[in-house]
Order: structure tokens, then sequence, then C-alpha cells
């Protein structure tokens, strides 16, 4: 016979005598004091978006392994400086006014769209969003007695019309675009790395973020933004975080001087192995940055911890995957030997270019736009010599022509929400044209006005010592 704690008897008890109440309780009632029975909160969705968040900031230190181990061995810890100072630049950017101008539905600037083809008014075309109230997003800081909190507001999916309630908190995802914010400025600063002046990269990142990355941000992502009106498909950031950084970081190359012994002196990697540490962390981050964008595939899809999510995990993975071994077999056939470092850049080549694709096409579709970016951005890199531009890291290679690419082929290789086809590839080389365009323009302007004021790389003594040294006063490694 099985001896009973007394006490555990009688919290037993209670508990079924609770439950019993519980039961009898009117349906109503219930509904009423859980918010997600009512319908409001899906607590998968929740649950999800949280983890991608997570991992999304999670790829933020693999960026920093990923370039760091590129870069020579007195320059590691600027590498890792320049990438991570960009968390708290734009955190705060994001906050105070960021958010407003990228995601608000009330629009700063915009134009009348008409009708469409049923007589309905669509949303206006908007160019920039502002809403004051979330400026440093105090829509989300006042709290109510009787009604739901404001951060515990929904936001809605990505349909233009009718839009539906997808469950997750309006802030959580407001951070969780904040962590695609915080990576796209960093990815530029791998193609001018050895040679950025610190402070002049801390006031790049913030006007930069602005003046970039925030209306392109409105224009793809916003349900009233002008390209996404159009019907341009960008699942996780093609266009506007890949292309961005790709395109920027060539208007920089154009203006800024090469490193000092460019293209003489032999710039050897310090450490492929925290490169390799890098690629997979940000592998692994990836997930979280393509599955989690789930969250705006529309209503006739939720919820975001769906189907489509998985989708997207899938072909993420695929991509990833075989992109990596495509650019190792294209290298070995070029130079006779695959290389770890190859090996790496063809993964991360893969990845750039699913991104815009991700929760749009087919497994087998993402086979084939992994073989294809991981050969064609192994060219991109190999032609660099030919066009005389100093990209330290390949960024223009790989998140340029790779993004690019992926933006490109969704509009070959995509099945939801349309099919594939001339009509949409036209439709995703505009919004491809419109996006770099602008902010190869205003990267190039506000490129030129750094370095003729304050400076926007350093002294070559100083390129020569190394920036660990001259710029923040440590050294990575104090050998004896």
């Amino acid at each position: 016979m099985v001896r009973m704690n007394p006490f555990l008897v009688a919290l037993l008890t209670g508990v079924v005598a609770g439950g019993e109440a519980w039961a009898e309780a009117a349906p109503e009632a219930l509904a009423a004091s859980v918010p997600h029975l009512k319908g409001t909160y899906d607590t998968g969705s929740i649950a999800w978006i949280l983890v991608s968040a997570a991992l999304v900031f999670f790829m933020m230190p693999g960026l920093a392994l990923f370039y760091g181990g590129m870069v020579r061995a007195k320059n590691v810890l600027n590498m890792f400086m320049l990438v991570m100072v960009c968390v708290p630049l734009v955190t705060v950017e994001w906050v105070a006014y960021g958010y407003s101008m990228a995601f608000s539905g009330p629009s700063a600037i915009a134009v009348d769209a008409g009708q469409g083809p049923d007589g309905q008014d669509l949303p206006k075309h908007s160019f920039l969003g502002w809403d004051p109230g979330l400026v440093f997003m105090k829509s989300f800081a006042e709290l109510t007695v009787d009604g739901p909190n404001p951060y515990e507001r929904i936001v809605t999916s990505g349909d233009t019309v009718d839009a539906t309630p997808n469950g997750v908190p309006e802030l959580l995802f407001a951070i969780y675009q904040m962590m695609f914010a915080i990576i796209t400025p960093a990815l530029i600063v791998g193609a001018v790395a050895e040679r950025v002046k610190f402070s002049a990269w801390c006031l790049f990142v913030v006007l930069w973020s602005t003046i970039v990355y925030n209306p392109v941000c409105h224009w793809v992502w916003n349900v009233n933004g002008w390209l996404f009106q159009k019907g341009v498909l960008d699942f996780a950031g093609g266009t506007v975080v890949h292309v961005l950084a790709g395109v920027s970081a060539l208007a920089l190359l154009l203006i800024l001087p090469k490193r000092r012994g460019y293209p003489g002196a032999h710039f050897v990697p310090h450490s492929v192995g925290w490169t390799l540490i890098g690629a997979a962390m940000l592998m692994v981050g990836w997930f979280g940055f393509n599955a989690g964008s789930a969250i705006a595939v529309g209503k006739d899809f939720l919820p975001v911890a769906g189907g489509v999510a998985v989708l997207a995990f899938a072909t993420t993975a695929i991509a990833g995957s075989v992109a990596s071994g495509a650019w190792m077999f294209a290298e070995w056939l070029r130079v006779g030997k695959p290389t770890a470092l190859g090996f790496a850049s063809g993964m991360v080549a893969g990845l750039v270019a699913i991104t815009p694709c991700a929760g749009h096409v087919t497994p087998l579709g993402a086979l084939i736009i992994g073989i294809l970016s991981g050969v064609v951005c192994f060219v991109a890199v190999q032609v660099k010599p030919l066009l005389g531009y100093d990209d330290s890291l390949d960024v223009v290679g790989v998140h340029g022509v790779g993004g690019a690419l992926g933006a490109l082929l969704v509009g070959l290789f995509c099945i939801r929400p349309v099919m594939g086809g001339t009509t949409q590839l036209l439709i995703q080389l505009q919004g491809l044209l419109w996006s770099g365009g602008y902010a190869f323009l205003c990267t190039l302007v506000l490129g030129i006005l750094i370095h003729k004021t304050i400076g926007f790389t350093v002294h070559t003594n100083t390129e020569a010592e190394g920036l660990d040294i001259v710029e923040h006063g440590e050294s990575a490694y104090h050998l004896t």
C-alpha cells in the first residue's frame, strides 16, 4: 500500500474541487478571463517569433566571427567592434523613430492608388511611414485597466485588403524587425574592413539606417508600401537586407581608398576556423531569419508557426546546404583545391539567395536556387580583381549578387501567393532596380559627405600598425 503525504492529499483534493468549479463556469466568462481563448493570441506563433527573434540576434556574434576570422590578427577586435556596435546604435534609432518610419500604418508621404478591379478603394501607395504614437514606442507604454494593454495589441497579416489579426503582439513584431535593422548595416562593414575609422562608422550606421534602410523597408514590407502594393515579393529580406547591403558596399568602395598595399600585398585570413564557426552560427540563426518571417504571409496562411514557416525552414536548409557544395566544386575545378573558406562562403551565398524566396518556392526550387547561387556568387568573387575595387570580404559578390539573384529567381520559382513567370519576374526586377538604385545613390552621397568632413578611413600609418591598438587600445592576442 502506498502512503501519501497528507499535504499532497489536501492539495490534490483542492485541485479536483477547483477543477469541478472551473468546468461549471460559463464559457463566456472563461473566454473573457483568458485572452488567447478568445482567439486574440496565438501562443504557438508567439513562441516561434520569440525564438526567431533570438535566433536572428544570435547571428550578430556569428557575423563578427565570420568576418573576424577573415581579417588579419591586428584588426580582429576592430572587426568585432564594427559589427557589434550596430546593436546599441540601431536599437536606439529603431525605438526612437525607425519603427515608426518603416511600419506605421499612417503615412508621412503617400499618393492615392485608386480603385481595384472590383471597385474597392485600394490602400494609398506609401513612400514613408510616420506615427507619433510609435516615436520611442509610446503606444506600447500606456497601461490600461479595462481593456488589453497596448503592448499586447495584435499585429495584422500581410494582406492589403481585409487584413486579419495573426495572433502576435505588435511589440514582438517590432522587436523581431529590429533584429533585421541591426544586422543589415553590419553586413556592409565587411567590404571596407581593415581601413574604416570607428567614429565615422558609428555616424554612418545611424544616418544610413535612417535614410536608406527605413524607407526601403517601408516600400517593400509595409502593406501600404508602394513596392508591396505593386506585388514585389521579398519573404525575408533579399532586397531589404542583402541587396541594400551589397549596393551600399559598392558605393563606398567607389569613393574610399583601397587598403594599404592592395592588390600586391598578401591579405591572409588570420583564422579560417573562426570563419567556419561564424558561418555555422549564421546558418542556425538564418532559420529564425527566414522561417520567422512567416509572420507576414497573410490571413490565408495563419497561424504564423504553420505550414509556410515549415516551408521556409525546409527551403533555407536545402539552399544553404547545396550552395556550399556548389561553390566548393566550382572552386575545385577552378583552382584545383576545395577550400574551407570557399565552403563557408558558398553556404552564406545560398542562404542569402534563398532569403527572398524562402516561403514562396518549393523544395525543388530551393535546390536549384542553391546550386545557382553557389556558382554565380563564386564567379562574381573571381571577377573582382578585373573590376579593380577592393571589397575586403566579398560583400558585393556574396550579399549584393546573391541577394539580387534571389530577388529575381523568386519571380520565376514562386508558387504562392502567385505563380512565377515573366510578369512576376518583371515586377521583381522593378523592385530590385528602385531599391538598389536608391540605396546606391544615397550611400554614395552619405559616404562622400562623411569622408570629406571627419574622414571615413584611418591614416596609412594606423592601418600599418593595426586598428586594434590604435582605435581601441587593445590586442586580440598576447603571445609570449
